[in-house]
Order: C-alpha cells, then sequence, then structure tokens
C-alpha cells in the first residue's frame, strides 16, 4: 500500500510526465541524436594536453616518450572528436526535417575530424602566439607558464581557436556547446564563429563578449567587460530575426579596447591602432589610430567634521 508521501510523488512523476507529452520543448523523449555535454569536454581538455604538453595532463613527460604519448592523445582525440561530429551532424540533419542517416554522418564525421587534426600544428603555433601576447601585455605575468596554466582570457582564446574551425566547416552546436563551457569557465562569452587574427589578447577576461559576426584584427587586446555587441536584431516581413547578416564591429590590427568599452553596430570599425577607453559606448566608427574617451566626471568629496552625522549627508547618485 503506498504511504501519503509516495502518492504525493507518484502526482509530481505523473504531472512532469504529462508537461513531456503536452509540450516537448526544452525535453528529448525518443530521441537520441544530440551530442553530449561531457563528452565535449573531454574532447576540450584533450586539445588542452595536445596544445600544452607538460602543462596540462603530464607533467612528468620526457622527450623519449613524447611522440608515444602524443600519438595516443591526438588518436583518443580524434575517435571522441569523430562520434561528437557524428552526432551533431544527424542532429543538424534533423533540425532541417531530413531523415537522420547514421552512416552518412558518420563518414562526414570521420572526413571532418580528420581536417581538424590536421589543422593542429597551425592552431598551436597561434596559441603560442595568443600566450606571448598575454605575458607581454601583462606586467603582473611572471611566465608563461603561469599564463598556460592561470589566465582565463587564454583558456577561452584556446577553445574559441578550436570551436571556430569547426564552425567553419559548418558543424552544428557542437561548436556552441565548447564555446559556452570556456564561457561558464572564464566569464568570456566568445561566439564560435567570431573571426579573430593572430596574437590576440583577452586581459582578466570577466564580462567579455564577442559577437557571432565580429571580425578582430592581429594583435588586438580586450579588457574586462568589453563588448563587441549587435545594435538590434533586423526583422523580415513576419518578425522573424534575418540571420546571416554582419551585426557586429570589426577591431582592425592593433587596437585596444578598455574596460567596459561597449563597441555595437556590424558596419561600426575600430580603426588599426586605436585606443579606445574605459567605459565608451561607441556605434560609429573611428579612423586608425584614434584616441576615443569620455570627459572626466565631476566628483563630489563630502569631508566629515566627526560632530554628528547631519553634517555628514548619506547621499547617493547615479
Amino acid at each position: 500500500m503506498a504511504t501519503a508521501k509516495e502518492d504525493d510523488l507518484n502526482d509530481v512523476i505523473e504531472a512532469l510526465a504529462e508537461s513531456y507529452r503536452t509540450d516537448a520543448r526544452g525535453a528529448r523523449i525518443g530521441r537520441q541524436v544530440l551530442p553530449s555535454r561531457e563528452a565535449t569536454i573531454e574532447i576540450l581538455e584533450l586539445a588542452f594536453q595536445i596544445f600544452y604538453p607538460g602543462i596540462y595532463g603530464r607533467q612528468d613527460l620526457e622527450e623519449e616518450e613524447l611522440r608515444f604519448h602524443l600519438g595516443n592523445l591526438v588518436a583518443t582525440f580524434r575517435a571522441k572528436l569523430a562520434r561528437q561530429l557524428e552526432l551533431s551532424l544527424c542532429y543538424g540533419a534533423e533540425q532541417e526535417g531530413l531523415a537522420a542517416n547514421a552512416e552518412s554522418c558518420g563518414r562526414h564525421a570521420k572526413k571532418v575530424a580528420t581536417m581538424l587534426v590536421a589543422k593542429l600544428p597551425r592552431l598551436r603555433a597561434m596559441l603560442v602566439a595568443d600566450a606571448q601576447a598575454a605575458y607581454d601585455g601583462d606586467p603582473a605575468a611572471s611566465s608563461l607558464d603561469e599564463v598556460v596554466l592561470a589566465y582565463p582570457g587564454l583558456r577561452a582564446v584556446t577553445v574559441h581557436r578550436l570551436a571556430h574551425e569547426l564552425y567553419v566547416m559548418g558543424v552544428p552546436i557542437l561548436p556552441r556547446i565548447m564555446s559556452e563551457w570556456a564561457h561558464a569557465e572564464t566569464g568570456a562569452d566568445i561566439h564560435p564563429g567570431a573571426r579573430i587574427g593572430a596574437s590576440f589578447f583577452v586581459d582578466h577576461a570577466t564580462g567579455v563578449v564577442v559577437g557571432e559576426t565580429s571580425d578582430i584584427g592581429d594583435h588586438v587586446k580586450l579588457y574586462q567587460g568589453v563588448t563587441l555587441g549587435a545594435l538590434s536584431h533586423p526583422r523580415d516581413e513576419q518578425g522573424r530575426v534575418i540571420r546571416n547578416t554582419k551585426r557586429h564591429p570589426t577591431v582592425e590590427d592593433g587596437a585596444t579596447l578598455y574596460a567596459n568599452a561597449t563597441v555595437l553596430g556590424g558596419s561600426t570599425i575600430i580603426g588599426s591602432e586605436s585606443i579606445v577607453g574605459g567605459s565608451v559606448f561607441l556605434t560609429k566608427s573611428v579612423p586608425k589610430r584614434s584616441r576615443v574617451a569620455l570627459k572626466p566626471p565631476e566628483l563630489r568629496v563630502v569631508e566629515s567634521t566627526g560632530t554628528g552625522d547631519e553634517e555628514y549627508p548619506m547621499e547617493f547618485e547615479i
């Protein structure tokens, strides 16, 4: 005989099951084609070991065993990636109303995985340049090892370099899982579609947002809280968001954007070697070698005489 508590639990279970039947949003019942977030994180962790051997993963590596160790890492990386790519490609076909053919998805997945593995040496060279840019640009950094192990900006950029390659190859959903994991880990939200040049440095990382159609040149530095965003979402006659348009800014070579600067709009260009000061809000282009800053705010300082609260009013002005 069921107890009152069990009856209450049964009621909750039945209500939840009914909600899945009547509103399938946010649930996938009876459909198995979906990449695994946990397996995707494993792939990223393997990538960190490949890009930064002896720093991530095993720290006792010797030269004579490096090739064997690397062979195992890359083979495992490719196999795990191919499986998640297969699921992602079949998921994408399903979303488009097409029949998800596992055999066809599997063949395509292996091809994409092999193509990405072939890019690993080039990606590593870019990431070493990113790490060097962080070290050169931050006097608080004591070594390149510290940058690689501890800096969230480099961690976010590492994931982005990998996710961007998959995005360019047309892989659905998987690049976004990667970038949002990096977002949660580092505080930097870089869409995998953003194009980012060489020697990129995100200082502090927290609150940085880089939109999908952003185009960033070489040797660019972003500080915390910088947003490269869209002015608005253009819509068609039916009110639906128009996709695949240039919505986010272009930042040319050598530009620096300081803390909490906001730059919006697909036609907005920050000219090369420009400096955009903290808390600046920009919706129009600036030429190369510009210096953009806000006028200093007017501050009020009230000195306490220590003779009573009435002589030291608590004023909060925004």
